[in-house]
C-alpha cells in the first residue's frame, strides 16, 4: 500500500485532545474539542465546508469537501466524549497528561476514541478537495449515541456511500455489533418503621426477587454472527435510611440485543414486581455483509467476530440508505474504559495511512 503523506501531525493533535476532559454529559468541553479539530483542519484544508448542530445539549459538527451533492460521500464518524475517571489515583500516570512513553500515548480517550478521530481527521485533511468525503464529530456516544441521534437528520440529507466508525479495533475491520437496550425498572412498596416491617411492603426485596429470576427467564435471542443477547444490572438504588421499609427501588439494566428488543422489553413489563419500566437507550444492532465489494477492497483484515461494544453506527446505519458501515480504527479494545488507557503510536500512524489510501481511491 502506497504511503499517503498526512497534512496533519497526528501525535501532537492526539495529545492535545487527550489533555482535554470531555466526559459524556458535559456539552461545553465536547463542543470546545470539536472546535479544536475544526481549527486544525481549516488550517490545512480550508476548502472544507463546516456545519455545526444547533442542539445545545448534544453538539455535533459535520465537515465535508465541496463536491457535487449527487456524488456519494465516504463518511468517517467519530465521537469526542469519554467515560469518566472515577479514581485518578489508581492510574500510574496522569489520566489527562497525554504522556508519550514506550511508543504509546497514555490517557483517557487514547483508544476510545480520540486516536480514531485524529486518524480520520488527518486522512480528511490530506484528501483531494474533489473527493466526496465527510467527517462527522459527535458527542455523548458513551451514554447512548445522543450526539449522533441529534445529527441523524443532517446525515440523512447527505448522499452517503459508505461509513467508517474509527473505534478501537486494533486496525481490523469489524462488520457489526449488538444493539443496546437500557431500561430503568422500578418497584413500588409501602413505607413502615424498620422495627415493624410486616406493616409495610419492601420494594427492594421485590427488586431482588425480580433480578434473581431474570437471568434464567429473560427471552434472550441468538444471532449466528452477533451471538446471544446479554443483560447486566448496572446500577441499583432504593430506600432512604436503614430503619424505614423502602417504598421504592430501581435498577438500570443494560441489555445488548441482536434484534429489536421488543421481547425483552415486554418481559420486564410483564413481571408482577415491576411498577414501571422506562426505556433509557434503544439502539439497533449493526451488520454489514462480509462480501460487500467495498469491504473486500479495504486494506485491512476483516475480523470474523463482531465488536463487543456499541457505536454510533447503530444510529447512522438506518439513515444511510443501506450503505456499508464498518467499525475500524486504532486502539486496543481491552484498555477502553480501563485504568491506564493508551494507544500505540504505530497503530495511529497505520490508521492514518490506511484511511488516507481508502479516501484516495474513493470516487463517489
Amino acid at each position: 500500500m502506497a504511503a499517503v503523506e498526512p497534512a496533519l501531525d497526528a501525535v501532537p493533535l492526539l495529545r492535545e485532545l487527550v489533555r482535554r476532559v470531555t466526559v459524556s454529559g458535559y456539552a461545553g468541553p465536547q463542543r470546545e474539542v470539536m472546535g479544536v479539530v475544526v481549527e486544525a483542519l481549516r488550517e490545512r484544508a480550508p476548502h472544507l465546508l463546516v456545519t455545526e448542530g444547533p442542539d445545545p445539549d448534544h453538539p455535533w459538527t459535520l465537515l465535508r469537501t465541496p463536491t457535487d451533492p449527487a456524488r456519494r460521500q465516504l463518511l468517517l464518524a467519530c465521537h469526542v466524549d469519554t467515560v469518566p475517571v472515577p479514581e485518578p489515583g489508581d492510574w500510574a500516570r496522569d489520566p489527562f497528561g497525554a504522556d508519550v512513553d514506550g511508543g504509546r500515548v497514555w490517557g483517557r480517550g487514547g483508544s476510545d476514541m480520540k486516536a480514531g478521530l485524529v486518524a480520520a481527521a488527518a486522512a480528511v485533511a490530506a484528501a483531494d478537495p474533489d473527493t466526496p468525503v465527510a467527517l462527522l464529530l459527535t458527542s455523548d456516544e458513551e451514554i447512548g449515541s445522543k450526539g449522533a441521534a441529534a445529527a441523524a437528520e443532517a446525515v440523512a440529507g447527505q448522499r452517503v456511500g459508505a461509513v467508517i466508525v474509527p473505534e478501537a479495533t486494533g486496525n481490523q475491520v469489524v462488520l457489526g455489533h449488538k444493539g443496546a437496550l437500557w431500561l430503568a425498572v422500578r418497584t413500588a412498596g409501602r413505607s413502615a418503621h424498620g422495627s415493624t416491617p410486616e406493616r409495610g411492603h419492601n420494594a427492594i426485596l421485590d427488586l431482588v426477587a425480580l433480578l434473581g429470576r431474570a437471568g434464567a427467564a429473560l427471552p434472550r435471542a441468538t444471532d449466528p454472527f452477533l451471538g446471544t443477547e446479554t443483560w447486566n444490572a448496572g446500577v441499583i438504588a432504593g430506600g432512604s435510611v436503614p430503619n424505614v421499609v423502602p417504598d421504592r427501588a430501581e435498577v438500570l439494566v443494560d441489555m445488548r440485543t441482536v434484534g429489536d428488543g421488543r421481547a425483552l422489553l415486554r418481559w420486564w413489563q410483564a413481571q408482577p414486581e415491576a411498577d414501571d419500566v422506562g426505556v433509557r437507550v434503544d439502539l439497533p444492532p449493526v451488520r454489514t455483509p462480509a462480501d460487500d465489494d467495498w469491504v473486500l477492497g479495504l486494506p485491512a483484515p476483516v475480523r470474523p467476530e463482531p465488536a463487543t461494544y456499541f457505536t454510533d453506527a447503530s444510529v447512522l446505519a438506518p439513515v444511510v440508505a443501506g450503505a456499508p458501515v464498518v467499525v475500524w480504527g486504532p486502539g486496543t479494545p481491552a484498555v477502553m474504559h480501563a485504568v491506564d488507557e493508551y494507544v500505540e503510536v504505530a497503530e495511529l500512524e497505520q490508521a492514518v495511512e490506511a484511511f488516507g489510501a481508502v479516501l484516495a481511491r474513493w470516487s463517489g
